[in-house]
């Protein structure tokens, strides 16, 4: 196809876990009793999409004109003001206290606020720090902005000492190498909630990474230093704002931010308000100096201009207004608090199930999906698949989407592992 260019040429092939997922749309439609573990949309146990009802009745009261406006480039301000609070929780005063000053853009999801930072924040050609884990559409958008990914492992070895959850010591080597090559290195952490594990580190582990963080900027101080806190599925945590507590902890113990260092959070409301396709984010980012944050602003802004124009305003309307009162923020959180129960009692009782069917699940806290680490996830998925239970197979594992399976299949997926991996050997 000579009217595409080279980069264009190279985009082939489709997505994995919607091809599993149709798969199991397949296969459910042909008769089979299947197990969908592939999508990762919360799904009620009856297999019907898990709706926010505060939300969904919120928006249906919404003025028309706020369905059809444009939203201001960088999002509504109370929407934006939103966001903030929405990142950091009980902790944004103490945290302005101790001197940070923050700022937001309105994002086209979470996916928008990634591609921000990815345009931003890293030179061309540079490499991205990631867990060796990770949501595969992360290389995408690091390709499309001409960069690569840089990986250490999502776990410490079994002799290693370590923080809980974290190789520090593997984090903090790759640290040093992109420091030493690269005019600006930035780090993306999925916590809490990682996925597709499922996992959450602990308030050791975030202090410690944080404080390598720091360090790393404080002997690079040529060096720009971003640390991206991916916030998809945080407010589905047990500690939803952990991060925030982490921080300010750091800051009250005297702990010195470096001028060249900023965090950010890519905040995704398609989780929290189930809100998928009205495609409502924001990048929240964390600064001392306020001229780098007002900075932020304009760059974000334009970036978002050259790229979607505006974000869609309907939802920033809606759930500003929700949030903007007692009444609404207790309404939401009631409503999320039982999804989350749900994710929680399905969790629980997947790995009792794996426990009893000696399958070695990786550790899994938070959020979504759980992982089964294994050397050839394709074999273990199609294993599974032999028996109408379908998860996806992606680099180093198998992802179980427990946000879609119903509480009452979760052995059955668990026991669908067992087998598979006795059939494999």
């Amino acid at each position: 196809m000579q009217y595409l260019a080279s980069h264009g040429q190279d985009k082939t092939g489709n997505d994995v876990i919607f091809s599993w997922l149709a798969r199991y749309q397949n296969a459910a439609a042909a008769g089979a009793a299947a197990v969908n573990g592939t999508i990762g949309a919360l799904l009620e146990d009856d297999g019907i999409l898990a709706i926010n009802a505060v939300v969904d009745a919120a928006l249906r009261t919404a003025p028309a004109a706020e369905f059809a406006a444009y939203a201001p480039l960088k999002g509504l301000p109370a929407f934006l003001d939103l966001s903030v609070s929405l990142a950091l929780g009980e902790h944004r005063q103490a945290l302005v206290g101790l001197g940070l000053h923050t700022g937001a853009t309105a994002t086209p999801g979470g996916s928008g606020a990634l591609y921000l930072a990815a345009s931003n924040f890293a030179e061309r050609g540079d490499a991205v720090l990631l867990r060796d884990r990770f949501w595969g559409p992360y290389a995408g958008f690091l390709e499309g902005c001409g960069l690569k990914a840089a990986t250490y492992p999502l776990l410490p070895s079994m002799n290693e000492t370590s923080t809980p959850h974290l190789d520090l010591e593997a984090f903090s080597s790759s640290l040093d190498e992109l420091a030493a090559t690269q005019q600006s290195v930035m780090t993306w952490l999925n916590d809490p909630a990682h996925n597709p594990t499922g996992l959450s580190l602990t308030g050791e582990s975030r202090y410690a990474l944080l404080n390598a963080f720091m360090e790393s900027a404080t002997r690079n101080e040529h060096v720009g230093h971003t640390l991206l806190l991916d916030s998809a599925y945080h407010l589905y945590a047990d500690e939803p704002h952990g991060w925030a507590e982490t921080i300010a902890e750091a800051l009250d113990a005297g702990l010195p931010w470096p001028e060249n260092m900023l965090v950010c959070f890519a905040l995704s409301l398609s989780k929290s308000h189930t809100i998928y396709g009205l495609r409502t984010g924001a990048l929240v980012y964390l600064h001392p100096e306020e001229a780098s944050v007002h900075r932020l602003n304009d760059v974000m802004g334009i970036t978002g201009r050259q790229t979607w124009s505006a974000a869609p305003r309907v939802a920033q309307h809606v759930l500003s207004e929700l949030h903007a009162t007692q009444e609404g923020g207790q309404a939401w959180s009631g409503e999320r608090d039982r999804l989350a129960e749900l994710l929680s009692s399905r969790r629980e009782r997947f790995l009792q199930a794996c426990a009893k069917h000696s399958v070695n699940i990786n550790p899994s806290h938070d959020g979504f999906f759980a992982w089964y680490e294994c050397d050839d996830p394709v074999a273990v998925a199609e294993a599974c698949a032999s028996q109408h239970v379908y998860l996806v197979p992606l680099t180093g594992g198998v992802r179980i989407g427990l946000c879609a399976i119903p509480t009452s299949e979760v052995e059955r997926v668990a026991e669908a592992l067992a087998r598979a991996t006795e059939a494999i050997g």
